[in-house]
């Protein structure tokens, strides 16, 4: 007999074989059905969808069940019922799933992000007491430290190499008295109007002033609109900046936080630092803005036309022989186009031309270059520290930095993987986008930071199937990329999460089963503190999950 596989969780499992604690342990011998049989878990809504379609007699049976075995409404699924003669619907009470025990398993330190707003434009400590408050009761459920943005619109807000690190050193004390870690980020992008967003901390006025005589310092799209989040990495080497290059003014910025908090480095307080390299802190380039009304699962839009991109692609399609490459694909569709709508990103399209391959290989190269001068700068400005403020449990080797990749995830089962093309990753079907990240990031001994381990790719394709996304194999290949090259990767959730599910989804992403090489982890964040975090329940999850991730039993 053959019998198709169940699909479970985005996995093919054999049906000929025990199901695996799924949500309902079914066999084809149950319905005598001799073709097919198909399970989708549990949707966001908390209910669970099972279908069984037998091609031979043409039967269907299907149920749409909530958590607590309830049955639930679901008219589209009644007119899916085919029309023979057998046709049956049946509601089907799953157990509850089983979960993966993970007392034993590797410790894993977990943070908080602190809220964005917790320190003001002058730089200064906001609601202190509500704060000291908070951090006592994450202490009390033995969460490791917190994370905090240092942002550069903040710090040397008024004029070049004047720094104010007044509310930092108030909030580090406070960090430091509680007995918790610190994970410290570089900001040097704009803050508002992205997702989760709730202040507005613009880049340093004396930044802004500059771009309003010269835009071209932000990067631009086709139609020439400019992205003032973060600077256009064009002018990495360009002395524009009153005297200074871009990568001095974040070398000077960094090492200014390293004299200046020297004692939390020394007493071990300040166990990381990551360094921001584009939009949202993160490596990436601005692709899909939000303010030129971009909409989710758009594809974007390359992000190289201000005058100093143009002059490097310009030298590049000059170095290559075809000076008429210098210039960007004229195809490639608007921010919320769809791969098949385009020339350029559909099936069989230009951007796996001759001139598609040059440009995309120039593009996403663009942004490693970004990255491995920055690192390389970051390297000199905390050079001298005394401590590992990274330490990989897994071979016992030390990183005091890292970065954050973003994790854009729609697209991802299309031949051209578009919304990563125009982010910079240059990803397709046919070739790995991120060995070459890993290896960069390998080379100065960097963690990578990766988001979105808190998705689960069928609720994407419940929710939008258009988008075709897939955020467990963008996952799982990041994570692959960057355990080949042995360094270690640290993780954070995408969006907020307050339900079991999503923390189970991190966990097994943190913690992979089986893996042979014992691979997991170095540090998990959460996003963040908030009072939704604080409600009972919610919280009840939250220090569940906290024990599960340390490795201990939990009973609750």
């Amino acid at each position: 007999m053959t019998i198709s596989p169940l699909q479970f969780s985005g996995s093919a499992i054999p049906t000929d074989h025990a199901l695996p604690s799924a949500p309902m342990a079914l066999s084809p011998s149950h319905f005598m059905l001799p073709t097919s049989l198909s399970v989708s878990t549990a949707t966001k809504s908390g209910r669970r969808r099972i279908t069984v379609a037998h091609s031979g007699g043409r039967t269907r049976i299907s149920a749409m069940v909530k958590d607590g075995g309830e049955r639930a409404e679901d008219n589209s699924i009644v007119g899916d019922i085919l029309d023979t003669s057998d046709e049956k619907q049946v509601v089907v009470n799953p157990p509850k799933l089983e979960e993966r025990d993970f007392s034993g398993t590797p410790y894993v330190p977990i943070y908080v992000m602190l809220p964005l707003s917790i320190i003001d434009l002058e730089c200064e400590l906001v609601n202190s007491d509500d704060l000291l408050n908070q951090l006592r009761i994450l202490k009390s459920v033995n969460v490791d430290g917190v994370m905090v943005d240092c942002w550069w619109g903040i710090v040397e807000a008024h004029a070049p190499q004047q720094y104010n690190w007044n509310g930092y050193r108030k909030l580090f004390q406070i960090v430091r008295d509680l007995k918790l870690k610190l994970q410290v980020v570089m900001s040097f992008h704009e803050c508002g109007g992205n997702v989760g967003d709730d202040v507005h901390i613009p880049l340093p006025r004396w930044v802004t002033e500059i771009g309003q005589s010269n835009p071209n310092i932000f990067f631009t799209d086709r139609e020439g609109r400019r992205n003032c989040e973060c600077l256009t990495w064009g002018i990495d080497k360009e002395r524009i900046l009153r005297g200074r290059t871009a990568v001095e003014v974040y070398f000077d910025f960094m090492r200014s936080f390293r004299v200046e908090f020297d004692e939390f480095f020394a007493g071990g307080i300040i166990s990381e630092i990551e360094i921001g390299l584009g939009p949202c802190g993160e490596l990436r380039y601005p692709s899909y803005p939000a303010k030129h009304g971009w909409k989710y699962p758009g594809i974007g839009e390359f992000q190289c036309y201000d005058q100093y991109l143009m002059k490097s692609l310009k030298k590049a399609a000059e170095a290559r022989g075809h000076s008429f490459w210098a210039k960007g694909p004229d195809n490639a569709g608007y921010y919320n186009s769809q791969p098949h709508e385009t020339r350029f990103f559909c099936d069989g399209g230009d951007y796996d031309s001759y001139y598609g391959r040059f440009f995309l290989s120039w593009y996403s190269q663009v942004l490693v270059d970004h990255s491995d001068r920055v690192l390389s700068l970051a390297n000199l400005a905390f050079e001298g520290t005394s401590i590992a403020a990274k330490v990989s449990r897994l071979r016992n080797l030390a990183f005091f930095k890292g970065i954050k990749l973003s994790g854009i995830h729609w697209w991802y089962k299309t031949a051209s993987h578009a919304a990563e093309l125009t982010a910079g990753f240059y990803n397709p079907s046919n070739r790995d986008g991120y060995a070459p990240i890993a290896s960069m990031l390998k080379k100065h001994e960097t963690a990578l930071n990766f988001t979105c381990v808190e998705l689960r790719t069928l609720d994407q394709h419940e929710d939008f199937p258009e988008a075709l996304a897939d955020p467990e194999g963008l996952v799982w290949q990041v994570l692959n990329a960057a355990w080949d090259v042995n360094i270690p990767v640290a993780s954070e959730n995408a969006l907020p999460c307050h339900d079991r599910e999503g923390y189970n989804k991190i966990l097994e992403n943190a913690k992979p089963r089986n893996d042979p090489d014992g691979r997991h982890l170095s540090a998990f964040t959460y996003l963040r503190l908030s009072p939704g975090l604080m409600e009972s329940q919610n919280f009840m999850e939250f220090e569940r999950f906290v024990r599960r991730m340390h490795g201990n039993n939990v009973v609750f």
